[in-house]
Formats: structure tokens, C-alpha cells, sequence
């Protein structure tokens, strides 16, 4: 497996795993307004631009996605193909990313779906669940 910054070349494609992952997983727990929400971040450049994107590449197929707001130090997108959850790829991805942020906080709004690997890799709530266009999320940090 081979982890690393993504081109802007490759942005789209990391993109499209975001939508087709959050569909499967993270969809079923949001109300349409949810989804509908979701998918307008995936396609508005005033909210993409100064995202920095990783990727997870297994013989050269991305499979797994993190974005991360630089000067905020905050997560937007963190995604992984279904079948390769549970093989240490988000955490391999995450701690390639963390290594460009040493010294920083890092924050996140978590997903219902996320929250027990946000909190394995060492991610704590400051907040309880919140709802937000119809996207339920629960604030948190790493330091």
C-alpha cells in the first residue's frame, strides 16, 4: 500500500470515493437534508479550495481519502472503501497527514459511523452530537 499526498489532478477521483463511501455507510444515518448537504461540499469550490488531500493506493487504485483544511487543522472529508475497512489503511492515511500538522491540533465533526475509530485513534469530544442541515455530526480534537 502506498500513502501519500494527493495531485490536484487526483482531487476529483477522491471526491467521487467520498460520495460512494458516505452513500453506503454514513447516508443511512442522515435524513435526505443530510445527504443533499453533503454532496453540495463535494461540489462547491468556495468550500473545497485550501483542502489538503491524502490518498491510499493499493496496486495504484485509490482506496481510501483524507482532506484536511490546513490552516484550521480541521478534517473535512476521511473515507475508505468498504472493503478495506478494518485493515489499518484510515489510520496509515491519518498518521501520513498528521506528520504535515506536528504540533497542531487537529479537529473533527465526526459522523455517528466514525466515531469509534476517530476515538481509537486518539480523537476526544468536545461537544455532544450536534445537527447541522440535517448532517449529525460530534465535534472533537487530536493534540
Amino acid at each position: 500500500m502506498e500513502t501519500r499526498k494527493l495531485t490536484e489532478n487526483e482531487r476529483d477521483i477522491a471526491l467521487q470515493l467520498a460520495w460512494k463511501v458516505f452513500l453506503e455507510f454514513e447516508a443511512p444515518d442522515y435524513p435526505p437534508e443530510g445527504t443533499a448537504e453533503f454532496n453540495k461540499a463535494l461540489h462547491d469550490e468556495n468550500y473545497l479550495a485550501g483542502l489538503v488531500y491524502y490518498g491510499a493506493f493499493i496496486n495504484e487504485k485509490l482506496v481510501g481519502m483524507i482532506a484536511i483544511r490546513k490552516e484550521q487543522g480541521h478534517l473535512c472529508f476521511f473515507f475508505i472503501e468498504g472493503e478495506y475497512h478494518r485493515q489499518g489503511i484510515g489510520t496509515k492515511l491519518f498518521n501520513i497527514m498528521k506528520e504535515d500538522f506536528i504540533g497542531k491540533t487537529i479537529t473533527v465533526n465526526s459522523s455517528p459511523y466514525g466515531l469509534p475509530f476517530y476515538k481509537a485513534i486518539g480523537f476526544v469530544p468536545t461537544s455532544n452530537e450536534q445537527i447541522t442541515n440535517g448532517i449529525r455530526y460530534t465535534p472533537m480534537k487530536w493534540n
